[in-house]
């Protein structure tokens, strides 16, 4: 009896692991199935038809909202937008986030204060960013042109936002602004896992301070510093709220991205159908850089565990 009481009681607990599991398991799927699946099958047939946001049975066009895509004139100027936001966006907030959170890698005094005040434009909304920047860069009262004026720079000053020239550069220094705090908080997290009797061998071979962070740092933290790259690289092809808030895409077409275009076809001139092609584009694009940058945080991952 004891002995067929012992064999049971594995089955019991396996069966019970597994009904916890599922419990865990079906509230994500359920969301994924809600906010991703359903969306993602809505876009797809929103695309293949022509619908104006009206008409209850809109006509079935196959790709013909994709072959617009081709040979709109829009569509590339925007594209090269986005390309040069995800090339500075990803870059700059990287390079400075890296650069910062190693200065304050090895401060005790105050850390707290500086990772509350570089992360604190992060959960900032992207209106009051765009708002309050959009003050400083103001051609007249703001302070931007105030300080330039100063300093004897006056003939630099500009209507930032107002000139085709700057806009987007402009937009993009504040998305880095706000952005950068967030990569310094994951950064300093990162360091305090580096074995830090590496460095002193190193400092004792003769190293210096780049060389350390090339050869002994940075491969220590490289899993989360291509985390970092995906998700700041994937915004760049998402990029919307703060361009649609500082400029809606002007002037003259100068900000205008993917996203904000895709967002006047679809909810300003009732092109529902041309818009959500051209999200999908967006998707598509996104896509195969966020599924290779994966693959290599968990090789490099795999690699420092020794799996």
């Amino acid at each position: 009896m004891s002995a067929a009481a012992g064999s049971s009681t594995p089955l019991v607990t396996r069966r019970a692991q597994a009904r916890l599991g599922i419990a865990m398991v079906v509230p994500m799927l359920v969301l994924m199935v809600v906010f991703f699946v359903l969306p993602l099958l809505s876009s797809l047939y929103f695309s293949v038809v022509d619908f104006n946001g009206l008409d209850p049975d809109p006509q079935f066009v196959g790709l013909a909202n994709f072959a617009e895509l081709l040979t709109d004139p829009a569509v590339f100027p925007a594209l090269k937008n986005n390309a040069i936001w995800i090339v500075i966006g990803t870059a700059a907030p990287l390079l400075l986030g890296f650069g910062i959170a190693l200065l304050l890698w090895t401060v005790r005094r105050g850390a707290l204060f500086y990772r509350l005040a570089f992360f604190t434009p992060f959960i900032l909304p992207a209106v009051a960013i765009g708002v309050v920047w959009g003050w400083i860069y103001d051609p007249i009262r703001g302070w931007l042109n105030e300080v330039l004026r100063l300093v004897g720079l006056g003939a630099v000053t500009t209507g930032w936002l107002g000139d085709p020239n700057t806009a987007l550069f402009a937009v993009l220094a504040t998305a880095v602004w706000a952005s950068t705090g967030f990569v310094v908080v994951i950064f300093l997290a990162a360091l305090r896992t580096v074995d830090s009797e590496l460095i002193d061998a190193a400092t004792i071979d003769g190293a210096n301070a780049s060389e350390r962070v090339w050869y002994v740092i940075l491969p220590q933290i490289l899993p989360v510093f291509l985390m970092v790259t995906t998700i700041t690289l994937i915004g760049g092809f998402s990029v919307f709220d703060i361009i649609f808030v500082m400029t809606g895409g002007g002037p003259a077409g100068s900000t205008e991205v993917l996203g904000t275009y895709a967002y006047a076809n679809a909810f300003q001139l009732n092109r529902i159908s041309y818009g959500t092609a051209l999200a999908l584009v967006i998707t598509i694009l996104a896509v195969p850089f966020a599924v290779v940058l994966n693959r290599l945080q968990r090789r490099f991952s795999l690699y420092r565990t020794g799996a």
